[in-house]
């Protein structure tokens, strides 16, 4: 009997703790006791899954590494791809301002017919002033074909072969074309250059000429057509012991940046030197 009721004295007392424990952790009595309790524990496991994450991230780190690596070519790629159909659009788009240049110059020229050329070579040589195109006699080309751009007179054909050509430009140091002085109406020539540049030369003593007047072809000489626009006075040089004035020009194209040309194919030169008088001969 003393045994049994030990036993259940114990229990009560053991029940009156738990239930004097509980009543203290709910008051809050118990929680500076609760932290210093569990305060190892929490240490332990924070320094654990720190651990752990950087592990993790040590793992993961060539993986992310290798997977940016392969997109960075990836995008290099793409943006290759992208500047080369830019260029290629930038080339079209200037192609087609060319055209369309050319285009407009033929419709307000029309009683000549054309055919379009491109640009495929140029003579290296820094003394002669050639350009080499992709028509040739099987297209119906001849020696002496004016040559034009959208500007105005680029030159004309001095070689033919059955698929090429090869173009005289007007700035060679051989070229000589006989022109007209707008306003003044006044006849002179004009010569290439080794260095390129364009003068007028046998310009009449007693014609008015001005910076600013326009060259235009003549027509006289058999060699080229009337009213081709060549370019623009910008400085004159005149003596009264001279017999002739002299004049430098501006031509109004661009004979570094030729790509695309106009042949005027139904103009046919003349040859007129057997009909000029040689002096001396009779």
């Amino acid at each position: 009997m003393k045994s049994s009721s030990a036993r259940t004295w114990q229990t009560v007392i053991l029940a009156l703790l738990a239930v004097g424990v509980v009543a203290l952790a709910l008051g809050g009595y118990l929680t500076p006791m609760t932290r210093l309790a569990t305060a190892p524990f929490i240490s332990a496991q924070t320094w654990l899954s720190t651990r752990f994450l950087t592990i993790r991230n040590i793992l993961s780190s060539s993986q992310d590494l290798n997977r940016l690596r392969q997109r960075n070519l990836e995008m290099e790629a793409e943006v290759s791809n992208l500047q080369s159909e830019i260029i290629e659009l930038k080339q079209q788009i200037a192609e087609t301002r060319v055209l369309s240049a050319l285009v407009e110059f033929a419709r307000v020229h029309p009683e000549n017919r054309y055919l379009a050329a491109a640009i495929i070579g140029r003579d290296p040589s820094p003394f002669v002033k050639y350009v080499i195109i992709n028509r040739g006699s099987d297209s119906g080309l001849r020696t002496g074909m004016p040559v034009v751009t959208s500007q105005g007179l680029a030159g004309r054909i001095a070689a033919v072969t059955a698929g090429a050509a090869r173009v005289e430009l007007i700035n060679d140091p051989d070229s000589s074309v006989n022109v007209r002085l707008e306003p003044s109406g006044a006849q002179a020539v004009l010569l290439g250059s080794l260095s390129g540049e364009l003068s007028l030369d046998l310009i009449p003593q007693n014609a008015s000429v001005n910076v600013g007047d326009l060259v235009l072809t003549s027509g006289l000489g058999g060699n080229f057509p009337g009213n081709i626009l060549i370019g623009q006075i910008t400085s004159v040089s005149r003596r009264e012991t001279d017999l002739f004035q002299q004049a430098s020009v501006q031509p109004v194209v661009d004979f570094t940046k030729l790509e695309i040309v106009l042949l005027i194919t139904n103009f046919r030169p003349v040859d007129i030197a057997p009909l000029i008088p040689t002096p001396g001969v009779q």
